[in-house]
């Protein structure tokens, strides 16, 4: 089972990364229906599967976070019997599962400062936080003109254009990605997901840096939001993820190559705020 959700997790190139973390997560509980010789034993076969999980979606940090949290809480206990290290590691993957969920609910609450000062804003992709934040505001009165865009070649932003449009006090507008600088001259700021923070840099889905220097260029503060377990000093080193060719141009390349990644690296210093289920950040300040 753990070998067949690390193949899923492969290949969930479009869900948010706190699903991906989540279902990860979980999987370790199929270790405690499993029979071990020893507690050293059992500590091994949880390492090898947490690495094995990890590996499967180099570029999520949440996932790494989340897994290394798992595997250090049931080392600290330091079990003496397998039936102990087994109850700590189910304690973990529930602490794990609540903490994500928690985080994302606590991240978008942190938004509603930005928000209470804007009427106008733009993002990009989907962030399952960033429509929480909407969701949140417009349950308290709030009202927003919210410029989506398209974020090709997948469309995510058709998802996250539709899913805004069902909130009462949203109007969404979706835009093609290369419409962003026209877009920000109408908006007071930029609210975007991301993936991961390492160090002074962003990584998003692709399309986020021209949208971060453009907006730098314009004066139109940008932040983004997300779980502070995306958020890393380092330990992780990001992979980025080249998707196949056909997701640009379905007819076949004729003296030409087609080089289509998913993600891009944005300069924290382009941002404004950094935004998590810690608290609002100077983008400076990280």
């Amino acid at each position: 089972m753990i070998d067949e959700t690390a193949g899923e997790i492969a290949e969930m190139q479009t869900h948010s990364s706190s699903v991906v973390a989540v279902k990860a997560a979980n999987a370790l509980s199929e270790l405690l229906d499993r029979e071990f010789p020893s507690v050293g034993e059992y500590l091994r076969a949880l390492d090898q599967n947490s690495s094995a999980l990890r590996r499967a979606n180099p570029s999520h940090a949440s996932l790494h976070t989340t897994q290394h949290r798992i595997v250090d809480q049931v080392r600290t206990a330091d079990p003496t019997s397998i039936d102990e290290a087994k109850a700590e590691t189910q304690s973990a993957i529930d602490a794990v599962t609540s903490s994500v969920e928690t985080a994302k609910e606590t991240a978008a609450e942190n938004v509603q400062s930005i928000l209470a000062e804007t009427d106008i804003l733009l993002t990009h992709d989907y962030s399952t936080t960033v429509l929480t934040a909407f969701e949140q505001a417009t349950a308290a009165g709030e009202e927003f003109t919210v410029y989506v865009t398209e974020a090709r070649p997948r469309f995510l932003g058709r998802k996250m254009a539709r899913q805004l449009a069902t909130i009462d006090g949203v109007d969404a507008r979706l835009i093609v990605d290369s419409a962003g600088g026209q877009a920000l001259s109408q908006c007071d700021h930029v609210l975007v997901g991301m993936s991961a923070i390492v160090g002074d840099t962003l990584y998003n889905r692709v399309g986020t840096y021209p949208l971060a220097a453009t907006a730098a260029d314009a004066e139109v503060p940008m932040s983004v939001v997300g779980s502070s377990a995306k958020v890393t000093a380092g330990g992780f080193s990001f992979t980025n993820d080249y998707r196949s060719a056909t997701e640009v141009m379905r007819e076949p390349a004729d003296g030409f190559s087609i080089e289509n990644p998913a993600y891009d690296a944005t300069p924290v210093r382009l941002l404004e705020s950094v935004v998590t289920d810690d608290g609002v950040r100077d983008a400076g300040e990280l």
